[in-house]
C-alpha cells in the first residue's frame, strides 16, 4: 500500500462533524449550496434555508472559521469554502416493538462532515509577489512608469 505524504497547508484550516444523525442525501443537498462560496455569504444562507440540516452544517462551518481566527489568524472577510464533504457513518439500529410480540427494526443514518476553509488574501499577495518579479519596469508603481517588454523596446528585435 502506498501512503501518501501529506503536505502542510499554511492556508486551510477544517472542521470535522462525526455521528451527525442525518441522512448522506439530506446533508449533501445543503452542502452543494454552500460550497466554493465566501464564509459570510454562506453563514447567510445557511440561515435562510429551510432544511433541518442547515443548523449542524452551520455550527460546523461557524466552527471552521473559529479554529482559523484562533489558530492561524486568519480575517474571516478573506475566507472561502474551498471543500466541503459528506460521507456515511454508522447506522445506529434500534427494535421497536409491535403487536402479538414481534419487533420492527429502526435503521437511523447518520453521516460524517468535512467542512475546509482556506485563506484567499494569501494567494493574492503571492500573486503580486509574482508580478513584481516578471516586470523589473514595473516596481516603482508611484511614479506612474510605463512597462516596456524587452523585446518591443523599438529596438533591432522589432523588425521582421
Amino acid at each position: 500500500m502506498i501512503k501518501k505524504k501529506k503536505k502542510k497547508s499554511y492556508t486551510s484550516v477544517y472542521a470535522l462533524g462525526q455521528y451527525i444523525s442525518m441522512s448522506t442525501h439530506k446533508a449533501r443537498r445543503v452542502i452543494d449550496q454552500i460550497r466554493g462560496r465566501s464564509y459570510e455569504e454562506a453563514l447567510m444562507i445557511l440561515e435562510l434555508m429551510p432544511y433541518r440540516g442547515c443548523y449542524p452544517i452551520f455550527k460546523l462551518v461557524y466552527s471552521a472559521a473559529a479554529n482559523a481566527s484562533h489558530n492561524k489568524g486568519f480575517k474571516e472577510t478573506n475566507l472561502v469554502i474551498s471543500k466541503a464533504e459528506v460521507n456515511q457513518g454508522n447506522t445506529v439500529k434500534k427494535l421497536k416493538p409491535r403487536a402479538r410480540g414481534r419487533s420492527y427494526p429502526i435503521k437511523r443514518p447518520t453521516c460524517h462532515i468535512t467542512i475546509v476553509l482556506e485563506d484567499r488574501s494569501f494567494y493574492e499577495q503571492y500573486e503580486e509577489y509574482l508580478m513584481y518579479f516578471k516586470n523589473p519596469g514595473c516596481r516603482n508603481e508611484k511614479r506612474n512608469l510605463r512597462c516596456y517588454e524587452t523585446y518591443s523596446s523599438g529596438g533591432l528585435w522589432d523588425k521582421k
